[in-house]
């Protein structure tokens, strides 16, 4: 059973003593029933069941009912009045004239709810407000116009500086500018010779420059401003935008104190529990306009109108470009018209998906929301006004606002597509279904794990060469480009720059470009083949020669990965104090062993996480393969037709989809590589310290 709590808090955490006398009543028979006796317990919930029921007939109630009639014809006739008063004013400016009748208002509802202050805690701070406002408002007024006479002077004083003979003047100060740019001009001229002699660096010329650039347009326009029409402009502009801003800002300011008062102040409310809240079940946003909380409220509606017009009609198939909304993804446009596809209707179907999911996150958030509100309202907490809602947007969900674009850019870019993807893996999309498919369970799967089938014998091999090729080839260039780093970073080496830079120069030109070469040179008659043929003694064609081609593929990306490797580990070996080396040396560590123990520590600790993205970039590198020898040499009895012995599972997935069209399969491979790749990804960044750091 529950109890009205004896004490409220407010938003801030303070305890208050409540004021709603039948409320307190049965808030202390509730603290008297929970410490009773189990004999005296019947007694008492008896009377606290008679008076909860007659809780409309208590003294008080009636009393508080009879103050919220006042209160309502007070506000209703206090509005008329407000609107009245605006009509009335003298003043041209409608802010001033509203401003000025929202004081007059703030004067009355001061005098009318200061007798009922101890009667309710919503009187008590309608007569707050009341006093805060006749505090700030009269401030904001006379800033009003104060800045309005100011503003009217000076555009009369502009009016006749205007008037005025300023030939004098404008030549003084024609004259001050032509003697400034020569100065300017002179101070140049220095700063080049001590650059040519010498005694100034090539940054500090700059920097010089910029310096003597910018102390000449300051003194240019501090010259401007003697003329009296551009000072009285720019002072005319200042009182402007202090008009603009400065009032609205101090407005504010009497907003936040309000806001500050309303969360000191509790509120009290006969409810037990939640359950405006039920509302939102029926339409988003009714339970926030029960609450009285209306921008709020018309937000949800917003939302439901999403939901009604677009993600519901949507599901059901209603705007469709050939699906049939949720169903269709089901059916897969089986039984459909021949010019109906199954893949449109699998991608409208994800569509609709994730509407739905759009729809329930809005429904979700709106039961939520208003639930969290009334839950605070029965403690005493006061639901949220426009200005407080407006300023936890604009700092806790300024994150939700800016990132929500990004999100419904990500869920129809991305994960629609990935979706797709998963989904195809479970259907039989493959030549002879191209049109139309239908679910196929974990027939590819199986497929994939027996090696059948023209499309799947070669799996297993593509999956051994593919790890072998992974491992060796970013193992070789994370092995050169370390080694040439440690080279290059010696003190006895001369020609740094020259080295780094060569070093540099597979990473600098085209892979494609590097790559095309080393085709051309390793062909039937190239030069390279030529070459290796004559040191051989007999003809060596290494394209048509499995190993060969799979040695000259890892050889060639360990030596176009290595750049990159290079720059990293070169940063980093000089940002290596030199001390530790000399501190080494000095106990009787040996270059292996100063090597070992304090530069490649350290150099893990940088560039472990970045390695790893290394080890999964080669495990996808189709260009590679696709340029060198599109995956050759062919080997039909044990690849079968779609792949080549060179082939790794990308290039194996190319083929299958781009080329031979078994889609379902190259979708299956495709999450198997996936997920492989997230795993090991994870235990490799797992076990990095910077990564956990």
């Amino acid at each position: 059973m529950r109890y009205y709590p004896a004490q409220l808090t407010d938003d801030i955490g303070n305890l208050h003593p409540r004021k709603h006398q039948a409320l307190a009543e049965l808030a202390e028979l509730g603290a008297q029933l929970e410490t009773a006796s189990p004999e005296q317990k019947p007694t008492l919930k008896a009377r606290l069941a008679t008076q909860e029921r007659g809780l409309a007939q208590h003294p008080y109630t009636q009393k508080l009912e009879a103050f919220k009639r006042k209160a309502k014809t007070f506000e209703t006739e206090l509005k008329r009045k407000q609107a009245q008063w605006r009509q009335q004013s003298t003043h041209q400016d409608k802010r001033l004239a509203k401003l000025e009748a929202e004081l007059k208002a703030a004067e009355q509802s001061a005098a009318f709810y200061e007798a009922y202050q101890e009667l309710s805690y919503d009187a008590e701070l309608a007569y707050l407000i009341s006093q805060r406002k006749q505090v700030h408002l009269p401030a904001i007024i006379q800033q009003q116009l104060d800045l309005e006479k100011l503003l009217a002077e000076k555009e009369a004083l502009k009016a006749q500086a205007e008037q005025q003979d300023k030939t004098k003047l404008q030549a003084e100060i024609a004259v001050y500018k032509k003697q400034r740019q020569e100065t300017y001009q002179a101070k140049l001229s220095e700063l080049k010779a001590k650059k040519r002699e010498g005694q100034i660096s090539s940054k500090a010329l700059a920097a010089e420059c910029k310096m003597a650039k910018l102390a000449l347009k300051e003194d240019l326009a501090l010259k401007e401003l003697q003329d009296p029409v551009k000072g009285l402009e720019e002072q005319i502009r200042a009182i402007k935008h202090h008009l603009k801003r400065g009032i609205p800002e101090k407005y504010r300011v009497m907003e936040a104190d309000i806001s500050d008062l309303r969360r000191r102040t509790p509120v009290e409310v006969t409810r037990k529990s939640p359950r405006n809240f039920l509302w939102n079940f029926i339409l988003p946003g009714l339970a926030q306009l029960a609450n009285k909380q209306y921008i709020k409220a018309l937000c949800f509606f917003l939302g439901s109108l999403f939901i009604a017009f677009a993600a519901i009609p949507y599901a059901l198939g209603y705007g469709n470009y050939q699906g049939q909304g949720v169903a269709g993804l089901l059916s897969l446009a089986q039984g459909g018209r021949r010019v109906d596809r199954s893949i449109i209707f699998m991608i409208e179907g994800i569509i609709a998906i994730f509407l739905l999911i759009l729809a329930l996150a809005i429904y979700y958030f709106a039961i939520r929301d208003a639930y969290r509100v009334e839950k605070k309202q029965i403690q005493g907490i006061r639901p949220h006004n426009w200005f407080e809602s407006k300023e936890l947007l604009e700092s806790r969900g300024f994150p939700y606002i800016v990132s929500s674009p990004a999100l419904l850019v990500i869920i129809f870019i991305v994960l629609v597509p990935v979706v797709t993807t998963i989904l195809l893996s479970f259907t039989n999309m493959d030549p002879k279904n191209q049109s139309k498919f239908a679910w196929a369970g974990l027939a590819n799967y199986k497929v994939i794990a027996l090696g059948q089938g023209v499309a799947g014998q070669a799996f297993w091999h593509i999956l051994t060469w593919t790890v072998i090729w992974t491992l060796a080839a970013t193992s070789l260039a994370i092995l050169i480009g370390f080694i040439l780093a440690l080279l290059v970073n010696q003190d006895r080496i001369r020609g740094k720059k020259l080295w780094r830079t060569i070093y540099l120069l597979p990473w600098a030109v085209p892979a494609f470009i590097t790559i095309m070469f080393f085709s051309v040179m390793l062909a039937p008659n190239g030069m390279l083949t030529e070459l290796i043929s004559g040191l051989a003694g007999q003809v060596v064609n290494v394209k048509n020669d499995t190993t060969l081609t799979r040695i000259s593929l890892i050889l060639l990306q360990g030596w176009l990965g290595s750049s990159y490797i290079f720059l990293l580990c070169t940063g980093i070996l000089q940002s290596i104090p030199q001390d530790l080396y000399e501190a080494a040396e000095i106990d009787g560590a040996g270059a292996w062993k100063r090597v070992r123990h304090i530069t490649i520590p350290l150099m893990l600790y940088q560039i472990a996480p970045l390695l790893v993205t290394q080890y999964t970039f080669n495990f996808n590198n189709y260009s590679i393969i696709a340029l060198f020898n599109n995956g050759g040499p062919f080997v039909p009895s044990k690849y079968g037709n779609l792949a080549g012995s060179s082939d790794i599972l990308i290039s194996y997935i190319f083929k299958l989809t781009i080329e031979n069209q078994y889609q379902a399969l190259g979708a299956a491979i495709t999450l198997i590589i996936s997920l492989v790749l997230m795993f090991v990804s994870f235990l490799g960044f797992r076990k990095t310290k910077a990564f956990n750091d």
